[in-house]
């Protein structure tokens, strides 16, 4: 949707009013009904009905009947709601031109009183080309439904998050100046998309820039993840500048090697096509020497700072990092305590599990004598048998007569039980007759 900003000319407080109430219901509304949008306007005179003509007819709504009736922001009228507030904020005070499309985001000019030229960044997520951004990307974390516009507003924050830090590290990044719902204002940058480069001074030099980009970004604990010759800028001084961040993960994410992999190669193979960049030495293969020129990710050492702590970068949250950090610094301790404690442990355990499960000569008699572990006492009378003495044998023999004796009558008097709850069941029924042989037979027996 082109985004024309003369109609703002011609809006009034009652629509911005409107406007609002109609974002505010849609945090918990899909559509927001009529009746509710016009309580939460609230307007003095009324007219929200006719406030919400006028705004369908610039298509700053949408209305929808196909649930029930109702109406939702369109972008455009996020647009102006978030240009609105950066002009009372004094950010910028005129909209121009615009000068790049993305798969997920619009940019424009913007100036200032001053006539100091931003860039303004309109998050679109939605798009027919990106609407697998709910797969793609993190901002639902944990939540099942989404809409859109919010997406694109958690976007447009990690983005102006991430740009704030890098900057503040020394990337050569845009400067970030603010943000509001799904717009960020950032400073342009003189120069041009590294895909629109056909010649380059010095090849090498600005091919080991990029690299180094890369590996210092990893050494602050993040990954690009879309690092291309889109997302570069390069002034006619050979300047790098590294735009759109909302991707960013950090090192500690299970596919970080895949994705610093794939930025590195990407890079490599760019230059090699665009420019003739051969990384051939001593006559050896290519694919071993672009190898030998691939930096490795298990060879960065992470020692430069924790901006994927600090921002909580995507895939990885502040309680899995603080989790795996009390793990490693369990680690490094000493060797041989850590020996002793779990050698002591075991000892403890396996005597524990001796003194549980193994029993004693006296044990044994006491137990059956008492009646209790009849099971696991003959079992162990049984293995004694044939080790004990011709007098322990006789001994033994008599305990199990004795033992045998129990169980049955156990069984008896379990059967008698059975027999009883029978005739009770049968009392008054049609197989009484049935339940007093078994009655009689239980007896004889």
């Amino acid at each position: 949707m082109k985004l024309d900003v003369d109609v703002l000319r011609y809006l009034s407080k009652d629509d911005f009013r409107v406007l609002t109430a109609v974002e505010m219901g849609m945090r918990n509304h899909e559509i927001v009904p009529a009746e509710l949008i016009d309580r939460i306007a609230s307007l003095r005179h009324g007219g929200t009905y006719k406030v919400l003509k006028n705004l369908l007819k610039h298509k700053l709504l949408h209305h929808d009947s196909s649930k029930y009736d109702g109406f939702r922001l369109t972008y455009l009228g996020y647009d102006f709601l978030a240009i609105k507030t950066l002009v009372n904020r004094g950010v910028f005070s005129s909209v121009g031109r615009q000068i790049g499309v993305g798969k997920e985001s619009d940019i424009f000019e913007v100036a200032n009183e001053d006539g100091t030229v931003m860039a303004m960044k309109l998050h679109r997520l939605g798009r027919t080309s990106f609407r697998a951004v709910k797969t793609k990307r993190d901002y639902l974390k944990h939540r099942s439904s989404f809409s859109w516009l919010y997406l694109s507003r958690l976007a447009a924050l990690k983005e102006f998050a991430f740009m704030k830090a890098l900057q503040e590290h020394g990337f050569p990044v845009p400067n970030a100046v603010d943000c509001n719902r799904h717009c960020v204002i950032m400073s342009l940058v003189q120069g041009y998309p590294l895909v629109q480069v056909k010649q380059l001074q010095n090849t090498d030099t600005v091919f080991d820039k990029i690299l180094g980009i890369i590996v210092r970004l990893a050494e602050h604990g993040l990954i690009h993840c879309d690092f291309n010759e889109f997302n570069i800028m390069i002034d006619d001084d050979e300047k790098i500048t590294i735009i759109d961040f909302p991707q960013m993960v950090s090192v500690s994410h299970r596919n970080a090697e895949m994705y610093f992999d794939r930025d590195v190669n990407c890079i490599i193979k760019f230059f090699s096509k665009r420019f003739n960049l051969s990384f051939e030495a001593d006559g050896s293969d290519s694919d071993s020497d672009s190898d030998a020129v691939k930096p490795r990710f298990s060879s960065i050492k992470k020692a430069s700072g924790f901006l994927d702590k600090e921002l909580s970068a995507s895939g990885f949250s502040r309680k899995e990092q603080d989790d795996i950090e009390k793990f490693t610094e369990k680690i490094p301790g000493s060797d041989d305590d850590d020996d002793d404690e779990i050698e002591e442990d075991e000892g403890k355990d396996i005597q524990n599990f001796d003194s549980s499960c193994s029993l004693t000569k006296n044990d044994d008699e006491e137990q059956l004598k008492g009646g209790e572990d009849q099971e696991t006492s003959v079992a162990v009378e049984e293995e004694e048998e044939g080790e004990g003495e011709g007098e322990e044998d006789g001994e033994l023999e008599e305990r199990l007569a004795r033992q045998r004796r129990r169980l049955i009558q156990a069984a008896r008097k379990s059967r008698n039980g059975s027999g009883s709850r029978n005739a009770y069941k049968d009392k008054g029924g049609k197989s009484s007759h049935n339940s007093k042989i078994h009655r009689q037979m239980t007896s004889n027996w």
